[in-house]
């Protein structure tokens, strides 16, 4: 049977810290909340007190103003919380400014993941694998069937598409926050240094990670460009976006998607996407299970997403581990 650690209480809404009243990740306004990163379905406004690293704060200001009641906290810095819980903030290698937590209390290490990835990505720190007695981890893409390519790969299937065909534009949908950064720092990595054209919605947050130091060449707004100069260009759009009345302005795009979710053929046929594109920004299902091994936590506890299959595998290799029933958790377009 699991261990209860009677000072760290999963609710539905979030992840109680009992001794030092506070939430992680919660759904709901707190009083005060511990923020993992910035996507909606982990960082909401409305809390009295916000603790976060500065990117992430800068983040939640720019899309929920949230300026009140922002604590920042560095890497590697230990808040002493109440109750005797101290919170040390690590990087997660999800996006930028992401981290776990660690809390410690009572001599017990517990480690929330919030989400995480073990790719390299130039936008972000590198996840770091810290010893614990309970690791909370996603499971996003906690199935056999997620194993992601080399991103390199993803990269050199665009630009050969982009080659192949200069009379028309690639239109890549992209999660804004993350993803799209990502997706631009990789292509000037491979040595695409040619203007990247933006969704206006895309603009902002492209310019906050510049203002953290994360070099994105030349952007462009497709808005302030006419029509034929956008041939032979790769155009970056929320996914939302790929197939309304925006997109019709361009010059015959090749429509393209930056997912996960891409490995699944009726997922990209869904979204009548022409070049999917699988470039995640969470662990697969190796990296899910080399986390759990190198961790080598005494429990694992499991946040969302595919819960049973890692469950199974956690079984199997006499692991104990037990699904949490939180919500307003989502699989984002990742």
């Amino acid at each position: 049977m699991a261990r209860d650690f009677a000072w760290i209480r999963p609710e539905p809404h979030g992840i109680h810290v009992v001794p030092a009243d506070c939430w992680i990740d919660p759904s709901h306004p707190v009083a005060r909340a511990l923020v993992t990163h910035g996507h909606a379905d982990h960082a909401r406004g409305g809390h009295g007190e916000t603790v976060a690293t500065p990117a992430t704060l800068a983040i939640m200001e720019l899309r929920y103003a949230t300026r009140e009641g922002a604590v920042p906290v560095a890497y590697g810095e230990t808040l002493r919380l109440a109750g005797g819980v101290s919170a040390t903030f690590v990087p997660a290698g999800h996006v930028l400014g992401s981290a776990q937590i660690l809390l410690e209390h009572a001599g017990e290490r517990v480690v929330v993941t919030g989400d995480f990835k073990r790719r390299p990505d130039p936008t972000c720190l590198p996840f770091e694998v810290v010893p614990c007695e309970v690791l909370v981890t996603e499971a996003t893409f906690a199935l056999p069937v997620f194993r992601h390519p080399p991103v390199e790969h993803e990269i050199a299937k665009l630009l050969a598409a982009l080659c192949a065909n200069p009379d028309r534009c690639v239109l890549v949908g992209a999660y804004a926050l993350g993803k799209a950064q990502r997706l631009i720092a990789e292509l000037r990595r491979a040595g695409h240094l040619q203007p990247i054209y933006l969704h206006g919605a895309m603009e902002a947050m492209c310019r906050l990670y510049e203002r953290f130091g994360v070099d994105l060449g030349d952007l462009r707004l497709v808005g302030d460009v006419k029509t034929p100069d956008l041939a032979g260009s790769i155009v970056l759009a929320p996914p939302s976006a790929l197939n309304d009345r925006w997109s019709r302005r361009l010059p015959d795009p090749i429509t393209a998607m930056a997912s996960g979710w891409m490995r699944v053929r009726q997922r990209a046929r869904q979204r009548m996407v022409e070049l999917p594109l699988v470039i995640s920004d969470h662990a697969d299902w190796d990296e899910l299970m080399q986390t759990v091994t190198d961790v080598n936590p005494g429990e694992t506890w499991i946040t969302h997403g595919r819960e049973d299959a890692l469950l199974h595998w956690c079984a199997l290799n006499q692991r104990r581990a037990r699904a949490l029933a939180l919500v307003g958790y989502e699989d984002e377009d990742d």
